[in-house]
């Protein structure tokens, strides 16, 4: 099979990537071999690519094929496997593995289980032909949706869902999202589902469009001061969702919420001084379970929710990285085989 593999970790422009022929992967009882159709191109694929996770032991191996949101047809299944068939149109998500006996496993949150495997940063992932995964963590792709429309459902989709979750409830209530790239334009779908009125901030004007035609209900520049300003004066915002990567953002975000509300974070930020007598709560957010990955897919299969993105093969891996690096990607880049 043809794969783009990690060979080292430096800036993308010192060429860390190679395209590569590999034998196929070998089975174990309870996985199966899924022949990608579409795999998405996620910021956190940039960041462990570049080496800003290394303190965190992402990746965990080198060389590794990278790539976590994942869909294909099921070549071939292991000898336990008995709830998929070859043929079946799959996915997958970062989560490609979880112990089952944890604390975590067995309240639901899996996405915190010690023993956890990440799709594409533990074990390979979807920048090649060919791509492995348990049978317990696939989930069936409805016909409505086709590889491409389906793939990014399976990180920003889930990303968003279990941020807003984590948010909720919202119905009625005021909801300020920074950052309307990948995860965020999928955040304005599920906020505005919720019962939220939603206020879109960027710096990106493109993003921001985007942000309109989902439909929400204010689009700001995060650059413009004086709307900040006014919203600040306001004090209305029950709830901010953070996905930009900014301490400054993370900073404002907290600032504009009024006592009582909350502050959903999804990226790594330093938050500075805290007052604890306006009893705000700040909260971290990072994929999600199982059964909230069902709900995200049923959601868009009713044409509820659906994920923008724009193609490139494979082989143009590097290529669209180095777009995302420059901020010249519209929500989700997908690479298609």
């Amino acid at each position: 099979m043809k794969a783009i593999l990690l060979t080292k970790l430096s800036p993308l422009e010192e060429k860390p990537l190679i395209l590569q022929q590999m034998d196929l992967p070998r089975l174990k009882e309870d996985e199966v071999l899924i022949r990608t159709e579409a795999c998405g191109v996620c910021r956190s694929n940039l960041h462990m690519i570049e080496g800003d996770w290394i303190k965190r032991g992402v990746p965990s191996k080198l060389p590794i094929i990278p790539g976590h949101e994942i869909v294909g047809k099921i070549e071939e299944v292991g000898s336990r496997v008995s709830h998929f068939k070859n043929g079946d149109r799959v996915g997958l998500q970062p989560l490609w593995s979880s112990c089952g006996r944890c604390p975590y496993c067995r309240t639901g949150r899996e996405q915190l289980c010690p023993c956890k495997e990440i799709t594409g940063e533990t074990v390979d992932g979807g920048y090649a032909e060919f791509v492995v995964g348990k049978e317990d963590f696939l989930y069936p792709i409805p016909d409505s949706l086709s590889a491409v429309e389906a793939a990014p459902l399976f990180c920003p989709g889930i990303t968003a869902f279990h941020a807003i979750q984590k948010a909720g409830p919202l119905l009625g209530k005021r909801v300020a999202i920074f950052g309307i790239g990948g995860v965020g334009h999928m955040a304005v779908q599920f906020a505005r589902l919720a019962g939220a009125t939603v206020i879109a901030l960027s710096r990106n004007p493109r993003h921001l469009q985007i942000a309109k035609e989902l439909g929400a209900h204010d689009c700001i520049d995060a650059n413009d001061s004086q709307h900040l300003e006014k919203l600040n004066k306001e004090g209305d915002i029950d709830c901010a969702v953070v996905f930009a990567p900014s301490n400054a953002i993370a900073q404002q975000a907290i600032s504009l919420v009024k006592p009582g509300g909350k502050i959903v974070l999804g990226v790594n930020a330093e938050l500075g001084a805290f007052s604890f007598v306006e009893e705000k709560v700040i909260l971290g957010t990072v994929i999600g379970p199982r059964e909230e990955m069902k709900e995200v897919l049923r959601l868009a299969a009713e044409g509820k929710i659906k994920a923008i993105s724009q193609t490139f093969t494979l082989e143009q891996a590097s290529e669209a990285l180095l777009k995302l690096k420059r901020g010249e990607i519209l929500s989700r880049a997908v690479l298609i085989m």
